[in-house]
């Protein structure tokens, strides 16, 4: 077991099910397909990091599709709302003896593995870490101590759940690192150019 754990929150892909917001504009094929080619970046990404690494999956495991069962541990998502699913999660990477944990999503075309590199480096000093997105949520939560209060009090999926995160480390007096602000993908003209 290695001291550091990225949890990865993935939706299963299913036609009109992923991407609803980008599917609006550019069809439920093409939402999949693109969420595919995202889901494949992160894998990409997470693979060439050195900390041990979990799938939570929305609604079932899937020990047959492209993530490695090998190279990737996989669990359900349990709980209410993201915020609660996201808490569960954490307390039980902290439970099982992890130092320093950060989750992320499958959204984010501009995350590369240096800049999830650095977010496990603050934490070596710091007690959090967020990588803020331009639609005002988060790509990547970190931190090396269960923080509940994170996942609490939010309104989850809407423009003011990172500038929340932040107010809550200063309330809580925790000392924190943001990583570079990037684009999540959700609309039509979020689209990279790869993705087009």
């Amino acid at each position: 077991m290695k001291p550091e754990l990225l949890i990865i929150f993935y939706r299963n892909p299913e036609l009109g099910k992923v991407k609803t917001r980008l599917a609006a504009t550019v069809g439920d094929a093409k939402a999949l397909a693109i969420y595919y080619k995202l889901a494949s970046h992160t894998r990409t990404i997470a693979s060439e990091l050195d900390c041990d690494r979990v799938v939570y999956y929305s609604d079932y495991i899937d020990t047959e599709d492209a993530w490695s069962n090998s190279e990737f541990s996989k669990k359900l998502q349990w709980g209410g709302d993201l915020g609660t699913r996201m808490e569960n999660a954490f307390e039980i990477a902290f439970a099982n003896g992890y130092k320093r944990v950060c989750i992320i999503g499958t959204d984010c075309m501009e995350l590369t593995t240096h800049i999830v590199v650095k977010a496990f480096e603050s934490l070596a000093t710091k007690d959090a870490v967020v990588g803020p997105a331009v639609d005002g949520g988060y790509y990547l939560l970190g931190m090396n101590r269960f923080i509940p209060e994170l996942f609490r009090e939010k309104e989850w999926s809407t423009s003011s759940v990172c500038k929340d995160t932040i107010n809550d480390f200063t309330q809580l007096a925790i000392n924190y690192h943001q990583l570079p602000m990037l684009r999540d993908v959700d609309t039509e003209a979020d689209l990279p150019d790869e993705l087009r």
